[in-house]
């Protein structure tokens, strides 16, 4: 073989993605990233469903985003160094290791005593999932060429779908048992994640083998990880505690500068550590890939907001059990499926993936400014309908804008340029979730107390608070007390709304008169929310519009490539 012919083989080497692996050689490596995955996925919905219960009897409603926080800023964090690691030794023992710190998370969080401890514990959890979908996203992009993704794309809906639809109604079930053999029926929420990913951890060492293209040497960033950290978690405190320190107080401002001085660390880390550095500053030299982790971050800002807000609202608002709830999120996640499945069998077919990223932004602004219109009058079918819009939305964006981000670096990359956009998609989705619950709950506390002192006016509300302190319920009768104290002492007018947001269970307990006053405050608050999620998906027209689309890789087998090279020679 001549030089020129080796090196177009080398040349045909670094083009493809795959691994020039047989259909059959795919699947079996796909039923073991299909069980990682399952085990992600299933831990986003159940929990979302079962949150308000969980809080509820850790007495934290208002605190829960301190555990959906503290989940997301670990798996955020190790995020891109799953990626970066997994190029340089292989992804099989770094998603056996994601795993092994999931399954041991998950019975940490099963159990907590409060919900400071359960946030402790997810953060745990957390460092698991952040290589989870990292992982098996990065080795589909080693094994099958961007143009020929979608064909295999029904395994993984599948995965998403089961997941999605049995996550709800699982968390809503066990969120509504008391105990189920002997344990608190919420824990099981956890515990449920322990023989699955046993059951995974054996799949994957089994099956996960085949030849990939390591880096060779190198050096592993730990110290642009550790100045990551520095940089993410003071930024997410202050998103979360700005509300009750006050967004300029002193701790606020000091979580200001560790964050600045750690993205100044982290930048200078970086730049010394050149191709060796977690996320190498060249990178962000390709204005397209860029473009794209701009993009990514706003998504996941809008996903996980709208994915947190809807169950809150069926379960405060509209008195739904928890599995009721899960089980009326069930169009958003038609609409996720449905949304992927259009999307991606159209890009296989046409190679095109620019048109599918704006008419998912186009839809998910539509629908959070339509859910921002929502009252506690609203038909229930109305809103689901809104969330199917928004699941659509967001169906046509995850899967094209993944593709895209694979597609723009070269495939010796792929686990850097998938833990890379992975990485600002969860910085985007923990900064939304942190800042819209704080946003939610700065405004939710006054527009109660403001509609509790309204209806006070009225003679059937007064009435009501005096017949609700006589309740047999315990929990009924103290908030009805606390009423009448607030009424005789404005001072202590805001206990009252303090004991709802910290535990929303009484609200269905209450009789009419005094729930409405409270749901309507609520209300209020989470269609300001919804308001601001609609606003930000408005950047995301203006991205997609302006992204730059590239050809998507098509590749050949390695064994076809070495074969013209053979012959050629």
């Amino acid at each position: 073989m001549t030089d020129s012919s080796a090196a177009a083989g080398t040349a045909a080497h670094d083009d493809v993605a795959g691994a020039g692996l047989t259909h059959r050689q795919i699947l079996t490596i796909l039923g073991g990233l299909m069980m990682g995955m399952f085990l992600a996925a299933l831990d986003q919905t159940i929990v979302s469903t079962a949150i308000r219960t969980i809080a509820d009897d850790l007495q934290g409603y208002d605190m829960q985003a301190w555990v959906t926080t503290a989940y997301l800023v670990t798996s955020t964090i190790v995020t891109p160094l799953y990626g970066k690691l997994s190029d340089l030794y292989g992804r099989k023992p770094f998603f056996l290791l994601a795993i092994s710190i999931f399954v041991v998370g998950s019975l940490l969080c099963s159990l907590a005593t409060s919900m400071y401890e359960l946030a402790a514990f997810r953060a745990f959890q957390g460092l698991g999932a952040g290589g989870l979908f990292t992982l098996a996203l990065t080795t589909i992009g080693d094994i099958v060429p961007p143009r020929e993704r979608a064909k295999y794309q029904g395994y993984f809906l599948a995965v998403f779908g089961t997941s999605s639809v049995l996550g709800p109604v699982l968390g809503g079930l066990f969120a509504g048992q008391a105990s189920i053999l002997w344990v608190s029926g919420w824990r099981w929420v956890f515990l449920v994640n322990v023989p699955i990913g046993i059951i995974a951890l054996g799949v994957v060492a089994k099956v996960l083998n085949y030849d990939q293209q390591k880096g060779v040497g190198g050096r592993t960033d730990y110290w642009g990880a550790t100045a990551l950290a520095v940089t993410v978690a003071p930024l997410l405190i202050v998103a979360e505690q700005g509300r009750i320190w006050g967004w300029f107080s002193p701790w606020a401002l000091t979580c200001y500068a560790i964050g600045i001085i750690g993205l100044a660390v982290f930048v200078w880390i970086e730049h010394k550590m050149g191709d060796d550095a977690l996320i190498p500053l060249r990178v962000f030299k390709n204005p397209v890939f860029a473009q794209g982790i701009i993009i990514s971050m706003i998504i996941g800002a809008v996903m996980f907001g709208g994915i947190s807000m809807l169950p809150q609202y069926f379960q405060v608002l509209r008195g739904s059990s928890p599995m009721v709830a899960g089980l009326q999120m069930l169009p958003m996640v038609l609409g996720l499926m449905t949304g992927s499945i259009v999307s991606g069998q159209l890009i296989s077919r046409t190679g095109r993936y620019k048109i599918f990223t704006i008419i998912g932004s186009v839809l998910i602004t539509v629908a959070t400014f339509l859910l921002h219109l929502v009252s506690t009058s609203t038909p229930v079918w109305l809103v689901m309908a809104m969330a199917l819009l928004l699941g659509f939305g967001l169906g046509n964006l995850m899967q094209p804008i993944t593709l895209a981000m694979q597609n723009i670096l070269p495939p010796k990359d792929m686990g850097l340029s998938t833990g890379t956009a992975t990485f600002f998609r969860q910085i985007g989705a923990t900064l939304g979730v942190a800042v819209f619950f704080s946003l939610l709950f700065s405004l939710m506390g006054p527009n109660i107390k403001d509609e509790m002192t309204s209806a006070a006016q009225q003679p059937q509300y007064r009435t009501a608070v005096v017949q609700a302190a006589q309740s047999d319920d315990g929990q009924v009768s103290g908030f009805a007390k606390s009423l009448i104290s607030a009424s005789q002492n404005p001072s202590a007018a805001s206990s009252s709304s303090d004991s709802v947001m910290s535990d929303t269970s009484v609200i269905e307990k209450l009789p009419t008169e005094l729930a409405h006053p409270i749901k309507q405050g609520f209300t209020d608050a989470m269609d300001s929310v919804f308001l601001a999620v609609s606003i930000m998906s408005l950047l995301a027209i203006i991205g997609t519009i302006t992204w730059k689309e590239l050809p998507l890789r098509q590749g050949r087998p390695i064994g076809e490539a070495k074969e013209t090279t053979t012959s050629s020679a």
